[in-house]
């Protein structure tokens, strides 16, 4: 068949005898480079396969549109000329602008690098949140936008799938979208980006409408039917893995080298030995472990084993362990890890160990090892990591296991933004640690946990940074939060979670407090008088309450 004896399959042919050339080639001997410049008009191919199809029926939009306005000037219609002349010259102008496949070319195309792996043209001048262009609500065009690479990560999604802010933000990390400027953290950019996703309903908020917080969302169905006709084109090398039970191990990759490695719907795991083959190597991105919503969602892998793998994964930013059970240890070699930025170690329930010194995984930002209920002790080297600026599961226990003080993170890690620490069914806490928190510089949000229930351990002598705007505290085991803390701090606290524990009284005589945002949940001692919350609380503007001793639910935003 002839290229030009129907249009609509030229390029379908053109494929075909691709194909059939590509062979012929492979059997005289391979030649990677000719062989990747074939691969590169592949997908050049394969990105174009639909342009006449979408010309045609551009052309065919234009002309009822053209039609429309010869009916008006041959009626002589005067009216409706006069009243909607604006409105017909735009749809003349966007339907004459849509003759042209910008689709095919534009400055999201993606090709290949020297790896195999696809990059961007424009990777390096890749527009920052910080400097977005004004929008005007309903212009958002998947295909040509700032957002645009930000939207294409979270499409490796399924389909109404509930997405948490903080994954989502930890991947776009990963990948290099945002990072640290002078004026916000990497992190902060990306409550940036949701929000403008938001803003125009790109994507939709998951749960209540009267929390200020937005912590998990949807795609919007629309924004995904028109972005997917082009994922394939526009997306770095992906592997998903949504088979119940998975093999890693000798994966055909089709030569090309992966970036990303994400566990979809897997919930068994098992590697081969020498998993990590040349084709991953270059991995930015391997999450395994749990990215749902309902902690109900079980991982479990075969042996730990393949952990010792990791260490040949030199360029990994990103690695989720989260919620995978029978991992007990995690071995010296992933401290070796020096280009990790995120190690999400989360609910790893069986996880006793971790590497004995980590000193040397220098570029860490987020290490999350919260909910490790049988983490007997961290690891030396903690705070040296000087660019952290997210420490989740901090264990207080006794000295031998806990080689680093709060004082020591304090003087050093002048980055950190979010910490949280337990303190442990043997905590021995030293005189004065927990006033050292006043001088962590750019604290902003601070949880502290007891796994004991001795009303002693209430009263640890603490003092809190300026800069704090979130206090949470779990399972507290005094009867007032006077107890714990001086009355004056409160001052600059706008959000303020108290969740389970044996707290009788959370009101204080002599001072008012600035909590805009306040949670109570699980407390059964705990009983309170709504008006009485407002009075204590002058400047509230969001009560949630659930499961205290007089109130089983109660949600409120206050005008």
């Amino acid at each position: 068949m002839s290229i030009r004896t129907n249009k609509m399959k030229a390029v379908a042919v053109l494929m075909k005898q691709l194909t059939i050339a590509r062979n012929k080639f492979h059997e005289k001997g391979r030649d990677e480079s000719f062989d990747k410049k074939l691969e590169k008009l592949r997908l050049d191919l394969k990105r174009i396969k639909d342009v006449f199809v979408e010309v045609k029926k551009n052309e065919e939009k234009l002309l009822d549109k053209l039609a429309e306005v010869y009916g008006h000037l041959q009626r002589l219609d005067r009216k409706k000329l006069d009243e909607d002349m604006e409105g017909i010259c735009k749809r003349i102008r966007d339907s004459a602008h849509n003759l042209l496949p910008t689709l095919v070319f534009d400055d999201s195309y993606k090709e290949e690098d020297d790896r195999g792996a696809k990059i961007s043209h424009s990777s390096k001048q890749l527009v920052q949140p910080h400097q977005r262009q004004s929008w005007t609500a309903g212009d958002f065009n998947p295909l040509d936008n700032p957002f645009n690479d930000f939207l294409l990560r979270l499409l490796i999604f399924p389909e109404n799938a509930i997405i948490r802010k903080r994954i989502a933000i930890n991947l776009w990390i990963a990948e290099g979208l945002i990072e640290n400027t002078e004026k916000k953290t990497a992190e902060e950019l990306g409550e940036d980006v949701v929000h403008d996703l938001l803003k125009f309903k790109v994507i939709v908020r998951y749960g209540s409408t009267k929390d200020p917080h937005v912590n998990k969302f949807r795609i919007s169905p629309d924004i995904k039917f028109y972005v997917d006709r082009y994922i394939n084109f526009i997306r770095p090398p992906c592997l998903l893995l949504d088979r119940k039970k998975f093999t890693i191990g000798g994966i055909d990759t089709k030569g090309v080298t992966l970036i990303n490695f994400f566990n979809i719907g897997s919930s068994y795991l098992n590697f081969k030995p020498q998993w990590v083959t040349d084709q991953l190597k270059d991995l930015k991105v391997l999450q395994l472990g749990r990215w749902q919503d309902s902690a109900l969602h079980l991982i479990e892998v075969g042996s730990e084993e393949f952990l010792k793998e990791l260490i040949k994964l030199k360029r990994l930013k990103y690695l989720s362990l989260r919620g995978i059970s029978r991992i007990f240890e995690i071995p010296s070699s992933v401290a070796k890890l020096e280009s990790l930025l995120i190690l999400d170690l989360k609910a790893c329930h069986n996880l006793e160990t971790l590497p004995d010194d980590i000193s040397s995984m220098k570029s860490l930002t987020h290490l999350i090892m919260s909910k490790c209920c049988l983490l007997e002790g961290m690891p030396k080297g903690i705070e040296k990591l000087t660019n952290l600026q997210v420490l989740k599961g901090f264990l207080i226990t006794t000295s031998e296991k806990t080689p680093c003080t709060i004082s020591d993170l304090a003087n050093n890690l002048t980055n950190l933004r979010r910490l949280s620490i337990l303190i442990g069914s043997e905590a021995v806490i030293r005189d004065g640690e927990f006033r050292s928190l006043e001088n962590f510089p750019a604290l902003k949000h601070l949880k502290i946990s007891w796994s004991v229930s001795d009303p002693r351990y209430a009263k640890i002598g603490i003092r809190l940074p300026v800069s704090l705007k979130k206090l949470h505290l779990e399972c507290f085991p005094g009867k007032s939060v006077v107890e714990f803390l001086p009355e004056e701090i409160f001052a600059e606290i706008l959000e303020l979670n108290i969740t389970g524990g044996k707290l009788e009284n959370i009101f204080v005589n002599i001072i008012r407090w600035r909590v805009k945002i306040l949670r109570l949940k699980y407390l059964k001692q705990l009983n309170v008088d709504i008006d009485d919350l407002k009075i204590f609380y002058p400047s509230l503007q969001y009560l949630e309450i659930k499961q205290i001793s007089n109130h089983s639910y109660i949600e409120h935003r206050y005008e």
